[in-house]
């Protein structure tokens, strides 16, 4: 890019993930990296850049209506649709008017260079696009993308910090082997591979240089990090990340219920990892689990979950459920109901079953009518809305970490993230943004946790 040109700016929109957050992050560092400036993810921009999800249809659909949403607010700018729905189906994306260029995951290490040559036949007189880059099946590309989600040539891919920023995200793997029956991620992420440690410790250091406090480590399966690499795991990964750097703050975003072990755990005895665990469930019925092809029983997970909570009885613990999978009877749903109540869990994330193409739970019989899964769902978010607010109101009187991350006009009041993972507010005469304090939680009001400042840095 010609420095002494008009500086173009970019915005870049996420949904989904973590991981799809620390790929945005990545993104955002390479275009600043070009000469860009990144603004706002709803701001007037000349390059506006959707990282997408396809988990479910409702996904791809929230996907769509925002493309059209960013081209009436930017009708001259280059569109960009990246991400799990760019890689699953380019055609579909590349029909849409809005869209300027398609590009899917592994075809994300070209993008910036996509999108400046976009702009240069713009600037020549000749309309870009729509161009599809979806990187399928390509071995040469998929080794260039790793190797840069590893740090290229030395460079920090992460987001600098701005705009409110307070904790990065880190990949530590990418890719799924595990194949369940309802899952399009391992067709739009590619198989299992682990980042090394070395590249994983480097960045957490310049994220912690950068006045991050917090970093969460990111990835499709975290508990298998490592099969591909000499001498490491995922727990030993957790041990020289704790010797070797500075971070205040170290998250795991995501556990599977058969990967959690007693060793793993005492690693959380330092108060730098925070007291936080999610642990996808799917679903509370042994049946239903076997046809998911889950690698755990309930019996299985419930044990994950009473010794996590023996060993740190006020952890968040949260989890996703699906509603209506096949074959899924009025009694299994009872069933998974009721496992869920019982497990009394922090937050839970519901979803109706969603048919993904080229999964294998498209072609299950009895599929659940559409009106009963509606009906299902409401009953889980009840119970969802129910188990998040014990929890809260657990939690009152306790006096815990908050990370603050922004503050709320003029008011003084001041949001943030507990260590074992409850949003909280809290009125300060003190500037804390960015800041690390303990807070006593004192009442609940909607999805917030009320609290007041007891001690600064």
């Amino acid at each position: 890019m010609n420095r002494e040109s008009p500086q173009r700016t970019v915005a870049i929109h996420t949904h989904g993930c973590k991981l799809n957050q620390a790929d945005s992050q990545a993104l955002a560092r390479r275009f600043r990296e070009a000469g860009y400036r990144v603004v706002g993810p709803s701001a007037a921009a000349d390059v506006v850049v959707l990282n997408s999800c396809t988990v479910t249809a409702a996904a791809d659909a929230k996907a769509r209506q925002y493309l059209r949403a960013a081209r009436r607010r930017n009708p001259g700018a280059v569109v960009v649709a990246t991400g799990c729905y760019a890689q699953r189906a380019p055609a579909d994306l590349e029909a849409l008017p809005e869209v300027s260029l398609v590009i899917g995951n592994t075809g994300k290490t070209g993008l910036v260079e996509s999108v400046h040559a976009a702009l240069l036949d713009r600037g020549k007189g000749r309309p870009a696009g729509p161009v599809i880059l979806s990187g399928a099946k390509n071995p040469t590309r998929e080794r260039e993308t790793l190797r840069l989600a590893q740090g290229g040539n030395g460079k920090d891919l992460s987001l600098s910090k701005g705009a409110g920023r307070t904790r990065a995200m880190v990949k530590i793997q990418e890719g799924c082997d595990q194949v369940c029956a309802y899952c399009i991620v391992p067709k739009v992420r590619g198989r299992e591979r682990s980042i090394p440690p070395e590249t994983i410790i480097a960045e957490i250091n310049r994220h912690a240089a950068e006045d991050f406090r917090e970093v969460a480590l990111t990835g499709t399966q975290l508990g298998t990090y490592g099969f591909d690499l000499s001498g490491v795991n995922l727990q030993r990964l957790l041990e020289r990340i704790l010797a070797e750097t500075d971070v205040e703050r170290l998250r795991v975003s995501s556990l599977q219920a058969h990967e959690i072990t007693a060793p793993l755990l005492q690693l959380w005895s330092d108060s730098r990892l925070m007291p936080h665990f999610h642990i996808p469930l799917q679903s509370g019925c042994d049946t239903t689990l076997r046809a998911m092809r889950r690698r755990y029983s309930t019996s299985q997970f419930a044990a994950s979950v009473e010794l996590v909570r023996r060993m740190y009885p006020d952890a968040g613990i949260t989890t996703d459920i699906i509603v209506g999978f096949p074959g899924e009877t009025s009694a299994y749903f009872a069933d998974s109901l009721d496992f869920a109540a019982a497990m009394r869990f922090s937050d839970i994330h519901a979803f109706p079953y969603s048919p993904r193409p080229s999964t294998s739970a498209v072609y299950l019989k009895a599929q659940v009518a559409e009106p009963e899964k509606r009906a299902r769902m409401g009953e889980m978010l009840a119970l969802s809305t129910e188990s998040a607010l014990r929890f809260r109101e657990s939690q009152l009187g306790a006096v815990r970490p908050v990370l603050w991350e922004r503050t709320s006009g003029s008011g003084g009041v001041w949001s943030g993230l507990t260590d074992n993972y409850l949003r909280v507010r809290a009125a300060s005469g003190s500037t804390l943004d960015n800041r690390i304090t303990n807070a006593r939680l004192t009442s609940v009001e909607g999805d917030w946790v009320l609290a007041e400042v007891v001690e600064t840095e």
